[in-house]
């Protein structure tokens, strides 16, 4: 093993060409799966050809009712919301430690994010869940962070007690499981990101399921009008307005969507293959100092996104974790990454001020989220570091550079301070 750091002017310890980890994988499949979409349809506009395939296949692997493909994950969140019939003062309980579109989408139904702090796993506390249920108190919205699943038998445990919905985006957690359930079937409804770098993506897209016809039926409504509102919308009420629907049109691109179809095939190989990766960061990792893994939940077996340790610059003489990062870098590990859009929502404007872009929260009775209101959550994003987990066995050499690399800063972190 190396000694002199390359931050102070030694040798990296990867010196291969990057990038080091690209995702999605673009193989002559995934071409042959979209050049063929595009001389099939360019744009469809009911559940017929890719669309409907992709929605009986996500329908069948999760074991809900119904699939609704959408443009992104976000209309998908926005989709499940308004499926959920939420309105002016509804309050959702809302993780405090997400990506910002877990919740946001809140703000165009007029209810009212409450946000809770995390447990230990980074994900949302389920006992601090229950002291936050009003008498407004509608839902509950939970995010799998990093594909680390939550401890859902609890937490259905207080929606059923409470009478309250459970809706989970499942956006990191493609294929992860807790007590040998799949994320993504435990709420009321859930939806998945196909979007960017997830497991499963088609570059943009997203996807909501639901054995809720209602939830159903008020999300075909909001954006998907005319054929597929006539085709499955059977309320007569909002039957009405089949025509129309809500009016917006939140539709997947059929290329995209056939991307997502040749990449669904290949979802438990990838998972098998990063679980053992992850298993090895983890073995490599826990007896270093500064460095913890992440907490697992019993019976959880994560889909591994992303794999965030957690820095405890006190256990290396209070090296702080930007130094600590750029001397992984300097090592040439840099796929790894302190992530900074994905943080304590209480931290951006958009919750702490919301009625500076939406007029009708200036008559709102909404928290004043501030900094320091949710520590545990807090604490576990500024000391938050990503390393990508490989989908390939052939990825095996570059995993084990980086965990040289990150043994190698740790045994010198003295000569950082």
């Amino acid at each position: 093993m190396k000694t002199d750091l390359a931050i102070l002017g030694g040798r990296p310890e990867v010196e291969l060409p990057g990038p080091h980890y690209r995702w999605p994988l673009i193989t002559p499949a995934v071409e042959l799966a979209v050049t063929r979409q595009l001389h099939e349809d360019v744009a469809i506009y009911g559940r017929y050809g890719v669309f409907e395939r992709v929605e009986k296949k996500w329908s069948a692997y999760h074991g809900r009712a119904h699939s609704l493909l959408m443009n992104s994950g976000t209309t998908g969140l926005l989709s499940m919301f308004v499926g959920a019939d939420l309105h002016d003062g509804d309050e959702v309980i809302c993780p405090a430690y997400t990506f910002y579109a877990t919740a946001s989408p809140l703000f165009f139904t007029g209810a009212v994010p409450v946000l809770c702090d995390s447990d230990e796993t980074g994900n949302i506390d389920a006992e601090k869940v229950e002291t936050l249920i009003t008498s407004r108190t509608k839902a509950v919205v939970v995010t799998h962070m990093w594909g680390i699943p939550c401890r859902m038998d609890a937490l259905l445990s207080v929606c059923r007690k409470h009478g309250l919905l459970l809706l989970e985006d499942s956006s990191h957690a493609h294929g992860a499981r807790y007590q040998g359930r799949l994320a993504g079937s435990w709420g009321d409804a859930s939806v998945w990101s196909l979007g960017g770098q997830k497991i499963i993506t088609g570059g943009e897209g997203g996807v909501l399921s639901t054995d809720n016809q209602s939830i159903h039926e008020r999300a075909v409504m909001l954006g998907h009008y005319n054929k597929r509102c006539f085709g499955e919308v059977s309320d007569p009420v909002l039957r009405r307005f089949a025509l129309t629907g809500m009016g917006l049109k939140l539709r997947a691109s059929p290329m995209n969507v056939a991307m997502i179809e040749e990449q669904f095939s290949h979802l438990d190989q990838w998972l098998a293959q990063k679980r053992k990766f992850a298993a090895l960061i983890t073995s490599r990792i826990s007896g270093l100092p500064g460095l913890a893994p992440p907490v697992v939940p019993d019976g959880a077996e994560p889909s591994w996104y992303a794999y965030v340790f957690q820095y405890r610059a006190a256990e290396l003489g209070g090296l702080p974790i930007q130094r600590f990062h750029d001397a992984l870098v300097a090592e040439g590990c840099r796929e790894t990454n302190l992530p900074t859009s994905t943080c304590p929502l209480n931290w951006l404007p958009l919750f702490q001020e919301p009625a500076g872009l939406f007029a009708k929260y200036k008559q709102c009775s909404i928290a004043p989220y501030a900094e320091g209101c949710f520590p545990v959550a807090e604490r576990f994003a500024r000391q938050a570091i990503t390393l990508p987990v490989w989908a390939r066995a052939e990825d095996e050499e570059i995993l084990v550079k980086y965990l040289n690399a990150m043994e190698k800063v740790v045994r010198g972190h003295k000569q950082l301070l």
